[in-house]
């Protein structure tokens, strides 16, 4: 097919520049938006890579060409365009990122009004296939482009979550990547006690440090290095688009997304008994135990935004976290930011006048866990089906929310296949056992790689 668009994925669009994704389909983009969800107002930004500006320049164009009326929030990060999309009550939004991929890609992230994600059950392979067919209706009238700022507004929102006046003057690593992060955290310093190394700090789509992705365990270095350096209380890293943040102990530990949820979810249900928390299916006992302890209930979800926010509407939660970093807001349109996560977190230690380590050790050792192992199979779906028929005589649960997760008494795994790819990835945790957990990590390893 001449015209078939291949950057169209399961949540969002992302693919190559220029090959999968160009200025033409930017365009195209635009027009097919406008034309599926007939929006009066659209807010658009974009990320800090070489290619943005240019092809948000094109999607506004075909925004405005079927009709629809532009607001331009300028660079940013992909929670700014969510935060102003619900903000200014407009109809939709789309910021074009790429959050970590590598630098000769790009991408965009929809949403209609309230932040409502646009995925691919929900309108983006709509949009797709009208962007493939290129025949759009000329529109009554050309829509209008206005240039609007609404970093201060954000950051207002931002600071609603800590009490700015009862935090102590923490010592806070903070790694950007050459990412967007960098001047948020300017804006925020001035509101807060806190002393900021910053590492990494200016934008640049160049990624001179490599691609921004912490979840890689060769980009956590500079973080470790600095922490020990200057002796900070923390360590921040973000990604690309920073909706997603990383953190560090005073010691320098990279510290699990995992336990990061259960101290979130904790701290929400101490301020709302009885409220519901949405965790994903990867790693869950941790989560779960600490809502029963604080009266909430844990509800699991299917792995990823889409489903998440999804959920959190349905059950009207407080509060839902992946253990890759993602975590969602009821306050903030029941949307992810990397922001709000690390400003709580700085609260709770200075609330508790504790440190992060002392906030998570009694968690990690009650719930040790494996970290996401990820391995490329060639078969994927029948290595899952051989996993599920050798341990599920003595399984006391076997659940297929996403993947395969099997609880025993004292363990429990889950194993999933990656949308993308032909790689499966596993998660294994146990009760208070480290020697246990290790020892079916391996176990299972070696049926994976056969």
């Amino acid at each position: 097919m001449k015209n078939q668009i291949t950057c169209f994925k399961a949540y969002d669009i992302r693919g190559q520049v220029p090959n999968q994704l160009n200025e033409d389909i930017a365009y195209r983009i635009g027009r097919a938006f406008v034309e599926f969800l007939n929006p009066k107002t659209v807010v658009v930004g974009f990320d800090i890579r070489l290619t943005s500006k240019s092809l948000c320049g094109e999607l506004i164009r075909g925004l405005t060409d079927s009709g629809a009326n532009v607001i331009n929030i300028g660079e940013c990060g992909t929670e700014e365009v969510y935060f102003a999309t619900s903000h200014l009550k407009a109809d939709g939004g789309i910021v074009v990122t790429a959050s970590h991929n590598p630098k000769d890609y790009n991408g965009m992230k929809l949403v209609r009004n309230n932040s409502k994600p646009i995925s691919g059950d929900t309108g983006l392979n709509d949009i797709k296939v009208l962007a493939e067919k290129n025949e759009f209706a000329d529109p009554v009238s050309k829509g209008q482009l206005t240039l609007q700022d609404t970093k201060l507004a954000y950051i207002d929102h931002l600071l609603s979550y800590v009490e700015t006046a009862a935090l102590k003057p923490l010592k806070i690593v903070c790694t950007a990547g050459n990412g967007g992060a960098g001047p948020t955290v300017d804006l925020l310093e001035a509101h807060l006690p806190f002393e900021f190394i910053k590492i990494h700090h200016e934008a640049d789509g160049h990624f001179p440090n490599g691609v921004p992705n912490p979840l890689l365990e060769e980009n956590r270095q500079p973080t470790i290095d600095a922490i020990i350096e200057h002796g900070a209380d923390l360590g921040i890293a973000w990604d690309g688009d920073f909706d997603r943040c990383f953190f560090f102990d005073g010691g320098g530990r990279f510290i699990e997304g995992y336990y990061i949820v259960g101290l979130l979810a904790q701290a929400f249900l101490e301020k709302n008994p009885e409220a519901k928390v949405i965790h994903d299916p990867r790693l869950t006992w941790n989560t779960i135990e600490i809502a029963e302890a604080f009266g909430g209930k844990a509800i699991q979800c299917k792995t990823g935004h889409a489903f998440i926010k999804e959920r959190m509407r349905l059950e009207d939660a407080v509060y839902g976290g992946e253990m890759s970093a993602h975590h969602y807001f009821k306050d903030f349109s029941y949307c992810d930011s990397g922001m709000i996560p690390w400003l709580l977190v700085a609260g709770l230690m200075s609330a508790k006048d504790s440190t992060l380590a002392e906030l998570v050790n009694e968690r990690m050792q009650a719930f040790p866990a494996s970290g996401e192992i990820n391995k490329t199979i060639a078969e994927p779906a029948a290595l899952i089906d051989s996993i599920q028929k050798r341990y599920q005589d003595k399984a006391v649960a076997i659940d297929h929310t996403d993947g395969l997760s099997m609880e025993f008494d004292s363990w429990r795994f889950n194993i999933r296949m990656s949308n993308t790819e032909p790689v499966v990835r596993l998660n294994v945790e146990s009760r208070a056992n480290e020697a246990l957990m290790k020892e079916k990590t391996k176990e299972l390893l070696v049926i994976i790689q056969g």
